[in-house]
């Protein structure tokens, strides 16, 4: 599979990158078996990268993807691991807690820790904060990315769901470049394009990861407000462009996010070993600037102005 480098970085990553999230379903040993199929489906078809978040799963998404790493000696190092932190869920720890954000130094470090034990890893390749915490003050954050940099837990960071203002505050205090955003992208919801999100990630050389790439397409979008006109529209183009590059609706979603120039590395979150491998297909299609814009228009349902 193609891969990019990682913002400022060496790190080479797969253009796709496989999401971890639903691997272990609904932790039966039916769907943890199911999970590791998926997650040999990715290495085979060339993913080099797995995004995990402590609260998948509840931490048994990462302990899932330990017992793999554990039964086949030295792929670590073959791998791009990235977990994510500061989410926490209502009752944590104190039953009447409300469910929040939590950028903390206490609880940054401890989460990290958690993921290392779940994972079976002396280090993550990259540390993401999860969401924006209302209250996180950068120069916390900063000193927690310096503790766990020093001691060799994480060896880079990005942010996930953060705004161009967010991430400028960060960078103000940090020493180590922010190396993603990973952000919600995909034909119903294209707020990174209008807001400044995906220029600032140029700008700075930050890679924009899409999550729930397919939302709308492959299934439905989240906070969907179309109506069945625009829906109607919108699968109309599809169906054209989809007989026009003899593919699936959902995989011309993927080209249209792969044909942006700030880089988008699009998550896979599938747990279909066909699905897994048809999505890399989307790399190969010779992408026209014309069919992009048409599949704009047909979303907003005007020409641009």
């Amino acid at each position: 599979m193609k891969k990019n480098l990682l913002g400022q970085s060496e790190l080479e990553s797969s253009r796709l990158v496989y999401g971890c999230m639903r691997i272990t379903g609904d932790n039966s040993t039916e769907d943890r078996e199911k999970g590791k199929r998926a997650i040999r489906a990715a290495l085979d078809a060339g993913y080099n990268h797995f995004d995990h978040a402590d609260i998948y799963g509840k931490g048994e998404c990462e302990s899932l993807f330990g017992e793999v790493l554990a039964e086949e000696p030295g792929l670590r190092e073959h791998l791009i691991i990235t977990s994510k932190c500061g989410i926490r869920w209502a009752d944590d720890p104190e039953a009447g807690d409300p469910h929040r954000y939590d950028f903390s130094y206490q609880y940054i470090i401890e989460s990290v820790e958690g993921s290392l034990e779940r994972l079976g890893v002396e280090a993550l390749d990259m540390l993401l904060l999860h969401r924006p915490d209302y209250l996180f003050s950068a120069a916390e954050v900063a000193t927690a990315f310096e503790t766990l940099k020093e001691n060799g837990m994480v060896r880079h960071f990005g942010v996930s769901n953060f705004k161009p203002s967010q991430a400028r505050l960060l960078r103000s205090q940090c020493s180590c470049p922010l190396l993603v955003n990973q952000v919600e992208i995909n034909i119903h919801n294209i707020d990174a394009l209008l807001d400044g999100t995906l220029d600032y990630c140029q700008q700075k050389k930050i890679t924009p990861q899409a999550w729930c790439p397919l939302g709308g397409v492959a299934y439905p979008a989240w906070g969907n407000t179309f109506s069945a006109e625009d829906e109607g529209r919108i699968r109309l183009e599809f169906e054209r462009q989809a007989k026009k590059y003899e593919t699936e609706a959902w995989i011309v979603m993927l080209a249209w996010l792969l044909e942006h120039p700030a880089g988008i590395m699009p998550i896979i979150g599938s747990t279909n070993p066909g699905r897994i491998q048809a999505a890399t297909t989307a790399l190969g299609i010779d992408y026209s600037r014309e069919d992009w814009y048409r599949l704009l228009e047909a979303r907003s349902g005007q020409e641009v102005p």
